[in-house]
């Protein structure tokens, strides 16, 4: 049987990945002391990897696709090809942002100010590239982690990942510029993108993704509404799409399906409700397919 070797980010964003391949349909179990996870889907094998090094495997061909971070694509400069965008982090669904920050009261105000000043980051060969854009030589040193704690004594300033800026915040440290913004990415080998079983099979696995993606956070809504009171329901209604509407049984009924935003569900019901809706259902969506 044909395989997919399939890299699942471990560390920081390996809940996050397992839970949206669950809303994808896919049920992946990691064991305690095992890199290999287990999926319900012959056709995949699974392999746990950091997302730092993902790229560099995925371009290898050790693995034919992978999740990483778009950040860790570009610190690699790994010639692979990027799939899907799949706007997903460690906490949020959204980016996440390569940040220079510096402690609160240093004298450094911009990129421009590091000139032979010590900068501590994991994005060791992206901030090389961002300061030279501004014509700095400055000493980037590798950091193994805890990046905050090490302005001022250890470094001058440093460039770390954010979703939210309250650690560094914590740390007293302040934003002075963003080097990059980052997502995950589910990218692919290019040998493996040029074999017609592979990149049919990514291609649906692409797909299942984003569905789960659009998904999130929407709800489906059914209800029931006489012909008279039709276009007052349809203007109370946000829609993705165009609702369904379904002739009932009962002569001058329709069922108007739709799907919306489900922080919206608590103010738009009682307007439907006012304007002639009944029998209103509201319901989970696992994936929205276009």
């Amino acid at each position: 049987m044909k395989k997919l070797r399939l890299g699942i980010p471990k560390g920081s964003l390996q809940d996050a990945t397992i839970e949206l391949f669950q809303r994808a349909g896919f049920d992946i179990k990691v064991g305690s002391r095992s890199y290999y996870p287990t999926v319900d889907d012959e056709e995949i094998e699974c392999v746990l990897i950091r997302a730092q090094e993902m790229a560099r495997y995925v371009e290898d061909g050790v693995l034919d696709a992978g999740l990483t971070g778009h950040d860790w694509v570009i610190e690699n400069e790994a010639n692979v090809v990027e799939v899907a965008n799949l706007v997903y982090a460690k906490q949020s669904f959204g980016k996440v942002r390569w940040v220079l920050a510096v402690p609160e009261n240093s004298s450094i105000q911009g990129p421009k100010d590091l000139q032979g000043k010590v900068v501590a980051t994991e994005l060791v060969k992206a901030t090389e590239r961002y300061l030279a854009r501004f014509g700095v030589s400055a000493k980037v040193e590798f950091s193994w982690g805890a990046t905050e704690v090490k302005p001022p004594l250890l470094a001058d300033a440093i460039v770390e990942v954010t979703e939210t800026g309250s650690s560094l915040r914590a740390n007293n440290l302040k934003i002075i510029d963003t080097v990059l913004e980052s997502n995950t990415v589910l990218i692919a080998n290019q040998a493996a993108w040029g074999d017609a079983w592979k990149k049919e099979k990514l291609s649906n696995v692409k797909m299942l993704l984003e569905g789960a993606m659009l998904a999130h956070g929407r709800v489906g809504l059914m209800l029931n509404v006489h012909k008279d009171s039709l276009r007052a329901v349809l203007d109370a209604l946000p829609a993705l799409k165009r609702p369904t509407i379904s002739e009932l049984s009962e002569s001058g009924w329709v069922a108007v399906n739709t799907i919306l935003e489900e922080k919206l569900v608590r103010v738009i019901i009682p307007k439907l409700k006012q304007a002639g809706a009944q029998g209103i259902v509201e319901y989970p969506l696992n994936k929205i397919v276009m």
